[in-house]
């Protein structure tokens, strides 16, 4: 087989691949703009006869759609924001300031990792209960706000850095927290990008842990809102991949706009160090 052939085989294999990967989110925004019932007919319709946004209306309008989305904003922003401030300070700890069992403490946390999330669900939600954050928005912030992955990520690009730089700072006189906010942040620009994009598509998609300790129907998120509302409406297919669509468009715009600074702080934080 020659080059030429080669390379439009090839091309041609990863465009069938991405077409079958595009097409069920295609057909769910086509589904969220037909009529109601309209999927439903035999063969399913790729395209709606008239386009309609009445089950985008029905949403906001009727359904709530708009509160959890407020909601999971609020709550992903919130867990996004305190999240790089706890990764950002650990891993540069962990990477660059020498104390007592940085090791050890480092090895023990690494091996959580191993740790199946939904073991520690239990006894998380039972401590919750005794402090009274059961059915708030902090009792689904604080267990995300530092996570063993975020500081294993800032330590390996942390490392990095010299220390050089580091200790002629000191030699001038600079206290330990200026270093970190005038030097080291802006040094760690493309992890953070990373980082903050990746705690954030996590926050936002998350279904388990809010369903657990939500239960106040004002305090649903997107993922649960959409589940509530597939059971009060399982029949409307439209309604269900319009509040789909809701659900993915936003997270999906922002991973597209900001991919290429995600995939670089990744492979920067997975070789350095």
């Amino acid at each position: 087989m020659n080059p030429r052939t080669a390379k439009l085989l090839i091309n041609g294999l990863l465009l069938g691949a991405s077409a079958a990967a595009l097409f069920p989110l295609l057909w769910m925004l086509s589904v969220s703009l037909m009529h109601p019932g309209e999927a439903g007919a035999l063969p399913p319709p790729l395209w709606p006869a008239h386009a309609t946004l009445h089950n985008y209306r029905e949403l906001f309008l009727r359904a709530g759609m708009g509160r959890y989305l407020l909601n999971s904003l609020a709550v992903s922003t919130a867990i996004t924001a305190l999240s790089l401030a706890f990764n950002l300070m650990a891993g540069y700890a962990f990477a660059k300031l020498r104390f007592a069992g940085r090791e050890r403490l480092f090895r023990a946390l690494l091996g959580a990792l191993v740790i199946p999330a939904q073991v520690a669900m239990l006894p998380l939600f039972l401590l919750l209960k005794t402090v009274g954050l059961v059915d708030s928005y902090a009792g689904v912030i604080m267990p995300a706000m530092a996570t063993v992955f975020g500081i294993f990520l800032v330590r390996q690009y942390a490392r990095s850095m010299p220390d050089e730089l580091l200790e002629a700072a000191r030699i001038d006189g600079a206290g330990e927290w200026r270093i970190f906010v005038q030097i080291v942040l802006p040094l760690m620009k493309p992890i953070m990008v990373t980082l903050a994009i990746y705690t954030f598509l996590t926050a936002w998609n998350d279904f388990m842990w809010p369903l657990i300790v939500l239960t106040g129907q004002d305090h649903y998120t997107l993922p649960i809102g959409l589940a509530s509302l597939a059971r009060e409406h399982a029949q409307d297919t439209e309604l269900m991949m319009a509040g789909s669509v809701v659900t993915v468009l936003p997270v999906l715009a922002l991973f597209l706009l900001l991919q290429r600074y995600y995939l670089d702080g990744l492979m920067l934080g997975s070789v350095k160090g």
